[in-house]
C-alpha cells in the first residue's frame, strides 16, 4: 500500500490541490486559489520527473505508472497551469472564478486517471469525472449559447458514455476480468473484441472529437469562454487519445480493427478541415481544426503494437498540439473571436502576429517547428504500421490545413490600419510566450521528449 501511494504522488498531490482551492473559494479569495493551484501543479509535475523510468502498475493492475502516464503528466500538468492563466486573464474578477479555477483543475485530474487508466472502471471514472467538470466549465457564462452549448454537451456525454459502459460488458465476459493487460485473452474472439472496440471508440472518440462524435466541439467551444475552450481542445482531447494507447496497446489485432481506425482517423482530419474552410467565427475554425488534429492523433494509435514509433509520436505530438494550440486561442482572447477582429493585426501589433503565424503554421506541420516534428513521427508510425496510404492522406490533408490557417494569417497582414494597436495583458504575454518558445524551441530540440 505504501508502494502504491508513494507512485501515485503526483495525483495525490493534484487532488489535495484541488480539495485546498475549493476551501480558498469558499472565503473568496479568487487569486489564493489560483497561487494554491499553480503551486500544486508544479509540485506535481516535479514529483513526475523521478517516475519516467518507472513501469509499475499500483491497486491491483488497475492504475499504470509508465512510459505513457508519465510524460501525460509532464505535458497535462504544464499545460493546465497555462490554462488557469488564461482563465484568470478572461474572467479576473468575475463571481465564482475560484470556483472555474478548482473544476479546471479536478477535470485534469480525471484526465491523468484517463492517460493511466489500465482498467475498464478507471476509464469510466477518468470519462466522468473530466466529463461533469466540463459540462459545468461550459456553461459558466449562464447565458444562452453557453446553456445551448453545455446541454449538447452533456446529452452527447451521457449517451456515448452509456454505450461505452455496455460495451465493455463485452470484454469483461471475453477476458474474465477489467483488466486491460488481460485483454490478450479476446484473442480469438473477434466479434468480442470488436464489440468493446466500438464502445471505447464510441465514449473515448466522444472525448477526443473524432468524427463522427465531434458534433458537440465547435457549439461547445463557441458557448463556453475563450479560455475554457482552449483548455478542453487541448487537456481532454490529449488525455482521451493517452488513454486509448493505453486501453489498445493490450488488445490483439483481430477481426481488422487497425483498417477501421485508419479510416476515422482519415475522415476525421478531412472533415475538420473542410469544416474549417468555411468558418468565419474563429473559435469555430479552431474548434474544427481540432477535430482535425484528432485524426492525426489516431495514426499514432493505429501503429500500436506494430511500429516502436508509436507512443513516442502520440506524446510528441500531444506536446507540440498543447502548445500550438493554447496558443492560438491567447491570440483569440486578445484579437477578438472572428475573422475580421483579425484584420491589421500583424501589422499594428507586430509580435502577436508573429506569434499567431508561429502557431498556425505549426499546426499546419511547417518544418521546423514543433508541430511538424510530431507529424514526421506519426507518419512513420503509420508507415511502419503498413498504412501508407493513411500516411499519404494526413499529409495531403497537410496541404489543405495550409488553406485554412492561410484564412487566419492573409488577413492580419492585409491592412496597415485596420486594427488597433492592443494592450496584452502580462498574463496573456506570459502564456503567449511559454506557448511560442515551446512550439520554435522543442521542434528543434524534440529528440528530448522521446524515450
Amino acid at each position: 500500500m505504501e508502494r502504491d501511494l508513494a507512485l501515485l504522488a503526483p495525483e495525490l498531490t493534484l487532488a489535495a490541490t484541488a480539495m485546498l482551492m475549493i476551501i480558498a473559494e469558499m472565503f473568496r479569495a479568487a487569486r489564493v486559489v489560483l497561487a494554491i493551484g499553480l503551486a500544486g501543479l508544479a509540485a506535481a509535475t516535479l514529483l513526475t520527473l523521478p517516475m519516467l523510468s518507472v513501469d509499475a502498475t499500483v491497486f491491483g493492475g488497475t492504475y499504470r505508472i509508465d512510459l505513457i502516464s508519465g510524460w501525460a503528466k509532464l505535458i497535462l500538468l504544464p499545460g493546465t497551469a497555462l490554462s488557469m492563466l488564461l482563465v484568470r486573464a478572461e474572467i479576473a474578477g468575475r463571481p465564482r472564478e475560484g470556483s472555474v479555477q478548482a473544476l479546471v483543475v479536478l477535470v485534469t485530474l480525471g484526465a491523468l486517471m484517463l492517460s493511466g487508466a489500465g482498467d475498464m472502471m478507471v476509464v469510466v471514472i477518468g470519462v466522468v469525472l473530466t466529463g461533469l467538470g466540463s459540462f459545468a466549465l461550459v456553461a459558466w457564462p449562464r447565458d444562452d449559447a453557453a446553456t445551448e452549448a453545455a446541454m449538447k454537451y452533456l446529452v452527447f456525454g451521457a449517451v456515448t458514455g452509456s454505450v461505452m459502459i455496455y460495451g465493455l460488458t463485452f470484454w469483461f465476459g471475453g477476458a474474465g476480468s477489467t483488466l486491460f493487460s488481460e485483454l490478450g485473452q479476446l484473442r480469438g474472439q473477434t466479434f468480442v473484441t470488436i464489440a468493446g472496440l466500438i464502445a471505447i471508440i464510441v465514449g473515448l472518440g466522444y472525448k477526443g472529437s473524432l468524427v463522427p462524435f465531434h458534433f458537440w466541439a465547435p457549439d461547445a467551444y463557441q458557448g463556453a469562454p475563450v479560455s475554457i475552450a482552449a483548455y478542453l481542445s487541448v487537456i481532454t482531447k490529449a488525455a482521451a487519445f493517452f488513454a486509448f494507447a493505453q486501453v489498445l496497446r493490450d488488445l490483439p489485432r483481430d477481426g481488422g480493427w487497425p483498417l477501421g481506425l485508419a479510416l476515422i482517423s482519415a475522415a476525421t482530419m478531412t472533415y475538420g478541415y473542410l469544416a474549417a474552410l468555411v468558418q468565419t467565427n474563429l473559435v469555430r475554425l479552431i474548434a474544427y481544426s481540432s477535430v482535425a488534429q484528432s485524426g492525426y492523433f489516431l495514426m499514432g494509435v493505429v501503429a500500436l503494437g506494430v511500429s516502436g514509433f508509436a507512443v513516442p509520436a502520440i506524446v510528441v505530438f500531444a506536446a507540440a498540439y498543447v502548445a500550438m494550440n493554447l496558443g492560438a486561442f491567447a491570440v483569440v482572447m486578445v484579437a477578438g473571436r472572428s475573422l475580421e477582429d483579425l484584420r491589421g493585426l500583424g501589422r499594428s501589433n507586430r509580435w502577436l502576429g508573429v506569434a499567431m503565424v508561429v502557431f498556425v503554421l505549426s499546426l499546419t506541420g511547417i518544418p521546423p517547428l514543433f508541430g511538424f516534428v510530431g507529424k514526421v513521427y506519426l507518419f512513420v508510425a503509420a508507415l511502419e504500421a503498413g498504412f501508407l496510404w493513411l500516411a499519404v492522406i494526413g499529409i495531403l490533408n497537410s496541404v489543405l490545413a495550409l488553406g485554412v490557417y492561410l484564412r487566419m494569417v492573409v488577413p492580419m497582414y492585409r491592412d496597415a490600419d485596420a486594427a488597433p494597436t492592443i494592450a496584452t495583458a502580462p498574463v496573456l504575454a506570459l502564456v503567449l510566450a511559454a506557448t511560442a518558445a515551446a512550439t520554435l524551441g522543442l521542434g528543434v530540440l524534440a529528440g528530448l521528449l522521446l524515450p
